[in-house]
């Protein structure tokens, strides 16, 4: 075999920490428009949605935080100043159903609606993005039908917080010798709240679409931390022997959470093709690649000189 052709695996050179995507969808803009031509889509369309932020309190007692260097503890050693205290989500990707992952669970009951069940009592659910999980509702909207309007209803929600999130400090601290030191001490702590929410949505016909409407909800969770009291003395719990550490906290849940109700439609949209990647091409089989998405057929795009 020649040497040109060869096999040859390309390492890869990551120079940055941090990476830049690349999509493969390319617009000239507004003075390059001979490509753009009408699309129809079939997507789902956001008949109404609303958005929510809540809070909530998460208090901690002597949660574990790991601890300091033992080569400089002594008993002289103390925690002398709090630098920085960061609060992210927990998840083990090696296990989903991880009971320490941190989830959100939502659990909504409606008024002036329901929920569509199946013959076993379950309600009738829609894949949608990422999976998600989108649920049949129906109600008699034949009132606000007639004067062209969407129905309201009304809903109350509980969301679960549960698992665990990580808990980073970094602190200040006086070693055996009397030099200041920094360090990071990091450990987990448990999380389990439930919050209340009252919502209230505008739902489309039943009868104008081939469709029932279709609910879903999703929620996101962030975390602040600080010590219970503001008190070194009182929330940091320092063994000189040991060097372990415990702290009291307290969690504040800044959770967003949006309720939508939507419904499949086709929509006609403005397109310059499929987004086709430069492939990098291999020795071996140079450009004898096959593609990853059919020619286009329609219309713009069948010129006379097609035989078919």
């Amino acid at each position: 075999m020649e040497k040109d052709q060869q096999f040859s695996v390309e390492a890869m050179q990551i120079d940055e920490p941090c990476c830049i995507a690349n999509t493969g969808c390319e617009f000239r803009g507004p003075k390059d428009l001979h490509k753009v031509v009408g699309e129809c889509i079939f997507v789902d369309k956001v008949y109404d949605s609303v958005t929510f932020n809540l809070q909530g309190i998460q208090p901690v007692s002597r949660a574990p935080i790991g601890a300091l260097p033992v080569k400089k503890c002594g008993p002289k050693t103390r925690i002398t100043r709090v630098l920085d205290i960061r609060v992210r989500k927990f998840f083990n990707p090696c296990n989903i159903n991880d009971p320490k992952n941190l989830n959100i669970t939502p659990k909504t009951t409606l008024s002036g609606a329901q929920f569509v069940l199946d013959e076993r009592g379950k309600p009738v659910v829609v894949p949608g993005p990422a999976g998600l999980l989108q649920f049949l509702i129906y109600t008699d909207t034949t009132d606000c039908d007639e004067v062209g309007r969407g129905t309201p209803i009304f809903g109350s929600q509980e969301i679960h917080i549960t698992g665990t999130v990580l808990v980073e400090i970094d602190v200040e601290f006086i070693d055996a010798f009397g030099a200041p030191q920094t360090t990071t001490l990091r450990g987990r702590a448990p999380v389990n709240q439930t919050l209340t929410n009252f919502f209230e949505l505008c739902m489309p016909s039943v009868f104008d679409s081939a469709f029932l409407p279709q609910f879903t909800e999703f929620c996101n969770v962030s975390f602040l931390g600080r010590l219970a009291t503001q008190s070194i003395v009182r929330d940091i719990t320092f063994d000189p022997a040991t060097g372990e550490v415990f702290v009291n906290l307290i969690l504040a849940l800044c959770i967003t959470c949006e309720k939508k109700i939507k419904v499949p439609v086709q929509l006609c949209v403005l397109s310059t093709g499929f987004c086709e990647q430069e492939a990098r091409v291999r020795p071996i089989c140079g450009d004898q690649f096959p593609p990853l998405f059919p020619p286009q057929v329609n219309e713009p795009f069948v010129t006379v000189d097609d035989d078919c």
